[in-house]
């Protein structure tokens, strides 16, 4: 069987606004925003009386979406804003950027801090790790050579 393409990543948060204007700085498009709510919500996640806001972002070329989910109920339980980069579960999600200190510079005053450092990976990329809202982190790269 042959996957057809992947759809989105969705990424639960506490601060969606901050979380969606940090995305839309980094140049992600707001594709839809909504509230999700009713008994087919709460089957699909398993869990009951679920009411959530959602926004749906796209990168500019259309094949990379994130989804930013806000559950208003029921609480979850509170996740690990530093948690390593080793540590298991989905522990970041990579963009390629044309300027990395250019990007680095804007979302600074949207909360974005390096993890590590800026590096020449050998002759074909600058990446680095950066911790954004919530302490996702989000790894980029700039194509070089």
């Amino acid at each position: 069987m042959v996957l057809p393409r992947l759809e989105h990543v969705g990424i639960v948060v506490g601060d969606l606004e901050a979380a969606k204007a940090f995305f839309a700085e980094l140049g992600l498009e707001v594709e839809g925003e909504g509230e999700v709510e009713g008994r087919a919500v709460d089957r699909i996640v398993g869990l009951a009386g679920v009411r959530s806001d959602m926004v749906m972002m796209r990168t500019p070329d259309g094949h990379g979406k994130l989804e930013l989910i806000r559950y208003r109920t029921p609480p979850g339980p509170a996740g690990d804003p530093e948690a390593p980069a080793n540590a298991p579960g989905l522990r970041h999600v990579l963009f390629e950027v044309a300027d990395i200190e250019g990007v680095l510079e804007r979302l600074r005053p949207h909360g974005a801090e390096l993890v590590g450092e800026v590096v020449r990976y050998e002759d074909s990329f600058k990446l680095c790790y950066l911790r954004g809202p919530e302490g996702i982190i989000v790894e980029l790269a700039e194509r070089i050579g």
